[in-house]
This record gives structure tokens, sequence and C-alpha cells, in this order.
């Protein structure tokens, strides 16, 4: 698996290649269509991302194994930002918590190009996305170092 910095890298040239911003949320709409979707159970406050201006939810599970890593999935009503959350599933799904609270998630999204794309609605959205995860992140390491 490539690391964190490296999949930032992968999607900065990826819009590198895109001539304007129009092509670039075009390809951020078709990142999108990847997503699996949520079951209607899974589609819950728990889940629910608040912060952002349309329906987000994410949902984390720990993977078993050494060292034990999240997964996230997650789904939106609004097509950008289903978008956005395969980018961020791309970032941090399956990774260590480690990994992910190391990784200064603005200056990522700087490098891809995406802070000045972004309406300040949907910056805002991204950043309760971001925040999200690295609870789930900081959650699953607290877990991880209490004694059993």
């Amino acid at each position: 698996m490539s690391s964190i910095d490296a999949e930032i890298d992968a999607l900065a040239a990826d819009f590198a290649l895109l001539s304007d911003w129009e092509e670039r949320y075009g390809h951020v709409i078709e990142l999108g269509r990847s997503l699996a979707p949520l079951a209607d159970a899974e589609r819950c406050e728990a889940t629910k991302v608040r912060g952002c201006a349309s329906q987000v939810w994410i949902v984390s599970a720990i993977s078993p194994g050494d060292p034990p890593r999240l997964v996230f999935r997650g789904d939106s009503d609004a097509h950008i930002v289903r978008g956005l959350i395969a980018i961020l599933l791309r970032l941090f799904s399956n990774r260590t918590p480690e990994e992910i609270l190391a990784v200064d998630s603005r200056a990522a999204f700087d490098r891809l190009g995406l802070a000045d794309a972004l309406t300040p609605q949907r910056s805002n959205g991204m950043i309760a996305m971001i925040e999200r995860i690295r609870r789930d992140a900081r959650a699953a390491a607290l877990d991880r170092s209490e004694p059993r």
C-alpha cells in the first residue's frame, strides 16, 4: 500500500492534468461514483457528520491485523461531496491511527489545490469530515493504548 503522501502526489498529478476547475469538479464527481452505497441503517445520527451543509455519513471500523487499521466508508446526498469523501477514503482508509494523525490534512488539501476551489461552506464541511476521521483515529489509538 502506498503512503498517504504518495496518494496525495498521485491525486495532485491527476488534478494537474485537468485544465480548469470545471473539469476538476467533474473528476471529483466521477470519484464519488465509485463509492459503495451505505445501508439505510448506516445512515443514522451516530454516523452523520455535523458541520456539513449536505447530508454526510462516515462509518468507521477497525480491521483486525497487526497493526490494526481503520477502514472508512461514507456517503452523501450531494455529488461533489461524495467525490470529496472518495478522496478522503483514498487517503485515510486502511491506515493505522498513527498514520492518519500524522498527516497535516489542511496542507494535504492545499497540495491538491482543493482549498482554493471549494466554497467556504464546502471547505467547512471538508474540515468537519476530516475532524471526524481524526476523532475516530484518536479513539482507536487510545483504545489500543489502554491495558486489556
